[in-house]
């Protein structure tokens, strides 16, 4: 009975409200970072009591990790343009147009991630694990169409050397890494090491106005 009922206390907040809370709070959480995200500023923001929140999902880090769950969205879904080298430059443009956003969000939850379980799950499925499953994919249709080898060790640290670069780029350089910054990555870095030609240089480099076809290779 006391689960009927606090069941019905939370249908009352409507999908279209709670997509509103969702990103009222990524948005604070990009912004400020997980320690400095409070329910009542989320509430504030949001134009509802705090209580309504708490009601809802009881703590913060349960909040955060619905809305988290909430933004999953494989930005590499549907990519398959008949060549490994198409592939990974498609996902490497998907991947710098969502740079922005992504990196910040992976930044302000970094810490907490490694203390939290359920925070570090709810990353995971937003994140990465939607795009790791489109990776092997690509790399699986490559060996099916006989472009590189099953097995090759170079597939274990596509998805590292994709999201390691995008995480890091700002440190380095103070700069997101965009879509060209990570296609030249997939050219002068991921394709040799699949054995799939060599840098292009930068002058001749392809940018990503041109869609790639099933037809490309990688030169």
């Amino acid at each position: 009975m006391r689960e009927a009922s606090a069941a019905a206390r939370r249908s009352k907040i409507t999908p279209e409200r709670e997509r509103e809370f969702y990103t009222v709070a990524l948005d604070l959480l990009r912004a400020s970072g997980y320690e400095t995200l409070s329910m009542e500023g989320v509430a504030a923001r949001a134009r509802c009591g705090k209580s309504t929140l708490y009601r809802q999902w009881g703590t913060k880090a349960r909040f955060v990790a619905a809305a988290l769950r909430s933004e999953r969205c494989p930005r590499f879904a549907g990519i398959d343009t008949g060549s490994l080298a198409g592939d990974l430059r498609a996902a490497a443009r998907a991947a710098g147009a969502e740079s922005c956003d992504d990196t910040r969000l992976l930044h302000a939850l970094g810490h907490t991630t490694l203390q939290d379980d359920e925070l570090q799950r709810a990353l995971c499925e937003a994140l990465v694990e939607p795009e790791l499953v489109e990776l092997d994919a690509m790399v699986a249709r490559a060996v099916a169409r006989g472009e590189i080898p099953a097995g090759h060790p170079a597939a274990d640290f596509v998805a590292a050397q994709l999201f390691g670069v995008t995480r890091v780029r700002p440190q380095l350089e103070g700069r997101f890494a965009d879509p060209e910054y990570l296609v030249r990555l997939v050219d002068a870095v991921i394709l040799p090491a699949f054995g799939l030609g060599t840098a292009v240089p930068a002058a001749a480099h392809p940018l990503a106005e041109k869609p790639d076809t099933g037809a490309e290779r990688s030169p």
